[in-house]
């Protein structure tokens, strides 16, 4: 019997890394380092330390580089650029070059962000046109990882849901955390259109590509277009919540908390991975479903 492969993964300790421990974790040899070492399972490193970055990956030895980390609050990264850029762009470009000394092939996590929202719908070959410091440093990523890394996957995600009340926070969570607190009422913009992705859906999506070892940028989301207000919705009905009412309002209501610039559409197209018949990406409904009944029961 073979040796299995070995991965490293950094920046491994947020929703996205905890569905990549669970679905690797199955074929293969890991090392799962974050700065937040908030699981067993974790072994610390602050990706941005060039020469820790480099020793560590080096003295594991791996098949495979996972480069998932990155700042995402995008009123920080509007606040703190140049910490923005050292995280979601420099310790991109690092990777880059330990993955080449060591003639590995490296996993990039992209996201919907780096488009502009001018069109509704963008596909893998569409051109990006990030709108503010959190879009810009990640789009920047992306393309260096793409024009100085051989053997690479650069996977975009959407509206990101995983990880359950303790890793979680994105949208799903905002709102669980707000029914869970008594609210009766929550105000859902009405205006902000994308696509959800599943970590765990993402994730086996990614071992698929790696598996066929068909390198490039792919778009990686749930099927099933949507909105804000139509997964608020979606969420309250599963719950069986008839009393909680989703109230439409535009994101003006919510302009003193969220006023980085946001692009009115992140929706994502899986053009190439529906061509290649490679997509594993479930319907988004079906997804949210099942994270609430495996990460949030009892919950509320």
């Amino acid at each position: 019997m073979s040796e299995r492969k070995r991965i490293y993964i950094a920046g491994c300790g947020g929703m996205l890394g905890e569905a990549f421990y669970k679905v690797f974790g199955e074929s293969y040899v890991l090392k799962c380092t974050d700065k937040d070492v908030n699981d067993d399972w974790l072994s610390f490193l602050d990706f941005r330390d060039y020469e820790a970055y480099r020793r560590d990956v080096i003295d594991f030895r791996p098949d495979f580089l996972f480069h998932l980390g990155a700042y995402t609050d995008l009123e920080f990264c509007e606040e703190n650029a140049d910490d923005t850029y050292v995280t979601n762009t420099l310790a991109v470009e690092n990777a880059v070059h330990i993955a080449n000394d060591l003639g590995i092939p490296i996993l990039y996590i992209s996201t919907a962000g780096i488009f502009d929202g001018a069109k509704e719908t963008y596909d893998d070959w569409d051109i990006p046109n990030p709108l503010g410091h959190y879009a810009r440093s990640k789009y920047m990523g992306e393309k260096f990882v793409a024009q100085n890394c051989r053997e690479h996957l650069v996977c975009r995600a959407g509206w990101m849901m995983g990880g359950g009340p303790k890793k979680d926070k994105k949208f799903v969570q905002k709102i669980m955390a707000q029914i869970k607190a008594g609210k009766t009422e929550l105000f859902v913009v009405d205006d902000k259109l994308g696509t959800p992705t599943y970590t765990h859906d993402f994730a086996r999506n990614v071992k698929l590509l790696l598996d066929h070892r068909l390198w490039g940028v792919y778009n990686m989301v749930c099927g099933g277009m949507t909105g804000r207000l139509e997964v608020a919705c979606e969420l309250v009905s599963i719950l069986g919540r008839s009393d909680i009412k989703v109230t439409p309002v535009g994101s003006d209501y919510f302009a003193k908390e969220y006023y980085a610039l946001r692009p009115p559409s992140e929706r994502l197209a899986t053009r190439k991975l529906q061509l290649r018949g490679l997509n594993v990406m479930r319907d988004w409904r079906i997804c949210l479903k099942e994270y609430l009944g495996d990460y949030y029961a009892g919950y509320l």
